[in-house]
């Protein structure tokens, strides 16, 4: 059996707050948040506890939360979350009426995270 490196309930419970809160965290926010240093292994270990969480969040109806955690540098999500959710390009474009970035960096792409930022604050803080 494989051990989890982050317990997927307090990755929940911290994007929730943050969602509440209406803020975004960084990685290292994040990681810092969960007792680790930023590192790349660390986060890519993150990230598919998050993709996780997106896909049966999608599935319970619920917006994405992945969406919460950003680079420092530009307030994006890293390619992969973008690469991650390709497959629910038509479904996201037609909630947002933003076409799926082609360019994952940017002011189009900003505009694509904001939309999905400010729907997972909507939600929570109505919670």
């Amino acid at each position: 059996m494989v051990q989890m490196m982050f317990d997927p309930d307090e990755v929940r419970d911290i994007l929730i707050g943050a969602a509440r809160a209406g803020n975004a965290l960084t990685y290292s926010q994040m990681l810092g948040l969960l007792g680790y240093r930023f590192t790349r292994p660390k986060m890519r270990a993150l990230c598919k506890v998050l993709d996780a969480h997106d896909e049966d969040a999608r599935i319970a109806g619920e917006p994405g939360l992945a969406v919460l955690v950003v680079r420092q540098s530009d307030g994006l999500p890293g390619q992969g979350w973008f690469v991650s959710r390709s497959h629910l390009s038509g479904e996201m474009a037609k909630k947002s009426g933003l076409e799926w970035p082609l360019d994952w960096e940017g002011p189009e792409a900003k505009a694509y995270i904001a939309l999905h930022q400010n729907e997972a604050f909507d939600y929570w803080q109505d919670r």
